[in-house]
C-alpha cells in the first residue's frame, strides 16, 4: 500500500510572512524548494535570505521519501542536526532551512488515512492570514523577544563601543592629542570591522588586537631602525623623490612596499607559531591554518601600523608646520582633516596590501609543498601595490585613486577566494546571504 507524504511550513523563521498549508507530495513529483521561482516550493527572495537559490530537495524514495541539501550555504536541518548529503525522512521529523531558517514538518500517511490532495498549496493558513490580528508582548516591547538575536544579529557590540567613542570623543573636546586617538581609533576598527564581516570567520579578538599591538610596538622600539637601515641604506631603498619616476618606484620597492610589508607580516608568523601549540578547534582561534586566517591577522596588524605612522608622524608634522606658518587652530583643523582620510583609506592602502599578503600565507599552509613560490608571489606582489601607491601619489590623483582601485580589488578577491578554499566553508557567516 502506498504512503502520502504531506509537508507544512511551521515556522518562517522570525520573517514576518503568512505561514504555508499542507503541501501533498506525490510519488511522481519531486519536490525542489529554495528562492528561484521555478522552484515547487519557492520562498521570497527579499526576505528568506538564509535559504539557497536551490536549496534542498524531496523526492520519493521507495514507500517514503528522502530529503537531499543541494550544496547550500547556510546547511539543512533535519530535528535540529545538520544533514550531511541526503536522508530518508521519517514522519514527524522538522526540516529546518539555514540556522534558525524557515522549518517545515513532515507527515508519513497511509492511502486510507490520508486526505485529498490540497487544491490550493500554497493558500495561507486561515489563522496566519491576518499576522496582525494578535497583538503580543514582544511587539509592544520588542527588547524583550528578541534574545540572543540582539547580539549576534543586530551588531549590538559595535553599537555599544559607538556610545563609548562617542561620549569619550565628548569627553576630550579641547584635546586634540587624545580626540585625534579616539577617532582614528574607532575609524580603523569600524574598517577593519567591515573586513572582519566579509572575510566571514570568527578570530579570537586577542590574537587579532594583539597583531595589531605587536605591529604598532614594533614601530616605536630599535626594530623599525634595524629594517631601516636593511632596507633603506643596504639595499636600494633610499627615497629618491626628485629622481625620476623609476628612481622612485625602485626607491619605495625596497623602503616602503617590501620593508613594510614584511615588518606587517611578522605577526601572522607569530599567529602561526602560537596556534601550532594548539589542537583543533583552538588552533582554528588562534593560529593560522588557512588564508581567511592570514588576512584577518594581516588586516589587523595593518590598522596598527596605520594608526602609529598616521598619529605619530603624520599628524604632527602637518600640525607643526603649519602653526609655525599661520596658527594652532588652523594646524589642528588641517590635522584632523588629514587624520580621517589617511586611517578611512588603509581599506585600498595598508590594509589591503597586508591582508592581500596574509592571503598567501595562509594559503602557503594549505599547500605546504609550494609554500617558498607562495610567500614570494605574495610578498612581491603586494610590496609592488605598496610602492605604486606611494610612487604616483607623487604625479596624479587620479592615479592614486586607480591605485586605490585596485589595491581593494586585489583584496576583495583575496577574501572571496579564501572563502572558497577555507576548510569550514560550511561555518563561514559571510556566505550566508548567498549561495
Amino acid at each position: 500500500m502506498q504512503a502520502f507524504g504531506t509537508l507544512r511550513q511551521i515556522s518562517t523563521g522570525g520573517v514576518p510572512a503568512p505561514l504555508l498549508s499542507e503541501v501533498s507530495l506525490d510519488h511522481s513529483q519531486e519536490i525542489l524548494i529554495g528562492r528561484e521561482p521555478s522552484c515547487q516550493i519557492a520562498l521570497n527572495p527579499n526576505l528568506y535570505t538564509v535559504v539557497s537559490r536551490r536549496h534542498v530537495l524531496l523526492r520519493p524514495q521507495g514507500q517514503g521519501w528522502e530529503v537531499v541539501d543541494l550544496g547550500s550555504a547556510n546547511g539543512t536541518f533535519i530535528n535540529g542536526q545538520r544533514l550531511q548529503g541526503s536522508k530518508i525522512l521519517q514522519s514527524g521529523d522538522r526540516l529546518t532551512l539555514g540556522d534558525n531558517g524557515p522549518s517545515f514538518s513532515f507527515e508519513l500517511q497511509s492511502a486510507d488515512q490520508s486526505a485529498l490532495p490540497n487544491p490550493d498549496p500554497y493558500k495561507p493558513i486561515a489563522s496566519q492570514a491576518n499576522p496582525n490580528s494578535n497583538l503580543t508582548l514582544s511587539q509592544l516591547f520588542p527588547i524583550a523577544g528578541t534574545g540572543k538575536d540582539l547580539s549576534q544579529k543586530a551588531y549590538l557590540v559595535p553599537g555599544i563601543l559607538t556610545v563609548v567613542f562617542v561620549v569619550l570623543m565628548f569627553a576630550t573636546i579641547g584635546e586634540p592629542g587624545l580626540f585625534n586617538l579616539l577617532l582614528g581609533t574607532y575609524i580603523a576598527g569600524a574598517a577593519y570591522y567591515y573586513i572582519y564581516q566579509l572575510c566571514g570567520k570568527r578570530k579570537a579578538w586577542w590574537i587579532i588586537i594583539g597583531s595589531g599591538l605587536l605591529t604598532a610596538l614594533m614601530l616605536i622600539t630599535p626594530v623599525v631602525d634595524l629594517f631601516i637601515f636593511i632596507f633603506r641604506v643596504v639595499l636600494p631603498g633610499g627615497i629618491d623623490e626628485e629622481g625620476n619616476i623609476i628612481n622612485l618606484f625602485i626607491g619605495m620597492f625596497f623602503g616602503a612596499g617590501l620593508m613594510e610589508e614584511i615588518l606587517k607580516a611578522i605577526p601572522i608568523f607569530c599567529a602561526m607559531a602560537i596556534g601550532d601549540r594548539f589542537a583543533s578547534p583552538r588552533r582554528e582561534r588562534v593560529g593560522v591554518s588557512e588564508p581567511l586566517d592570514g588576512i584577518l591577522l594581516g588586516t589587523a596588524s595593518a590598522v596598527g601600523f596605520t594608526l602609529i605612522e598616521t598619529l605619530g608622524q603624520y599628524v604632527p608634522n602637518i600640525v607643526n608646520e603649519v602653526s609655525l606658518q599661520v596658527d594652532a587652530g588652523t594646524g589642528e583643523l588641517l590635522g584632523l582633516q588629514l587624520l580621517i582620510p589617511r586611517v578611512l583609506g588603509s581599506v585600498a592602502g595598508h590594509m589591503a596590501y597586508s591582508g592581500y599578503f596574509g592571503y598567501f600565507i595562509g594559503l602557503s599552509v594549505l599547500k605546504p609543498s609550494k609554500r617558498w613560490t607562495i610567500l614570494i608571489v605574495g610578498c612581491l606582489t603586494s610590496s609592488v601595490l605598496h610602492a605604486l601607491w606611494n610612487t604616483v601619489g607623487a604625479f596624479s590623483g587620479i592615479l592614486l585613486a586607480v591605485v586605490g582601485v585596485f589595491s581593494y580589488a586585489f583584496l576583495a578577491a583575496a577574501i572571496l577566494k579564501a572563502r572558497v578554499l577555507s576548510p569550514n566553508r560550511a561555518e563561514n557567516f559571510a556566505t550566508r546571504i548567498a549561495k
